[in-house]
């Protein structure tokens, strides 16, 4: 499902407005990664697409639809976000309850339901844990439960808000190659959240926020080049990429070659 912005103004008070004539339109398909610092309005822009919270003016549409009061519930149906914590989402005594609640709620026959829950159990490497207690998961694990929740509702479109931020470094690698199995094998429209750079070499296409307008807008490799509005925007840069600026600048031979295999490794991360 396509999203598109158009025009939105949106602040939590009326003296600070942390969205002003934003546009931005996010295709069917892609697996887009909006990075920024905090207070960037990246966050903002989440829950403005779920409807947690309503723009103070224009127009979030959903496949050219404008979300509207009337509607929201109907296309929530269609979306899933996956928040910081994983300890707050979960409501299930065992995974296997957990990934089946919403299906509950929704009165989806048992044999369906279950059929559901092993596949997407499955499908995020979670199938020997589902009778098991969710207190007894790491967080990269409760993640991934709480990825299979949602994909068990067959959303089109998942939002990862920050979903690595609470995680150690084993957690987010298992999150981010949950992810990279989805953006490969489910056509889903992927919206990835985040303030880390490392997290969005595999998208499809990198948005950079600065104080809610769009500092930058391309491939990834596009966006990591810019390397001084992405510190410029309060981001830390990669060492793969400080290297890369760095090569660039000198009088070394070959350094076409040395920065064209630093890019390289960069995406094979």
């Amino acid at each position: 499902m396509s999203i598109e912005f158009r025009n939105v103004t949106f602040g939590y008070t009326k003296e600070i407005e942390v969205l002003k004539d934003f546009n931005l339109k996010i295709e069917d398909g892609q697996m887009v990664s909006i990075i920024g610092h905090n207070g960037s309005g990246k966050s903002t822009i989440a829950k403005l697409i779920v409807g947690l919270v309503e723009a103070n003016s224009g127009s979030v549409l959903i496949d050219g639809v404008e979300l509207s009061p009337e509607n929201i519930d109907e296309y929530r149906l269609k979306m899933g976000i996956i928040f910081q914590n994983p300890d707050n989402q979960f409501v299930g005594v065992t995974v296997k309850d957990d990934i089946a609640f919403g299906l509950e709620n929704h009165n989806v026959p048992r044999d369906e339901m279950i059929k559901k829950v092993n596949r997407y159990a499955e499908l995020v490497g979670m199938e020997e844990f589902l009778e098991t207690n969710p207190e007894n998961l790491s967080g990269g694990q409760k993640q991934r439960v709480a990825i299979a929740g949602v994909l068990a509702m067959e959303t089109e479109i998942i939002i990862f808000d920050e979903a690595t931020s609470m995680l150690d470094p084993r957690g987010t690698k298992e999150i981010i190659e949950t992810i990279k199995s989805l953006k490969k094998n489910e056509n889903k429209t992927i919206i990835m959240i985040t303030h880390n750079l490392e997290e969005v070499v595999f998208s499809d296409r990198v948005i950079v926020l600065n104080d809610g307008k769009i500092a930058l807008d391309g491939t990834p490799r596009e966006v990591l080049s810019r390397r001084q509005i992405l510190e410029e925007s309060g981001l830390a840069v990669i060492d793969s990429i400080q290297l890369i600026s760095e090569i660039e600048q000198s009088c070394l031979p070959n350094k076409e070659a040395l920065v064209e295999a630093l890019w390289e490794l960069t995406f094979a991360m």
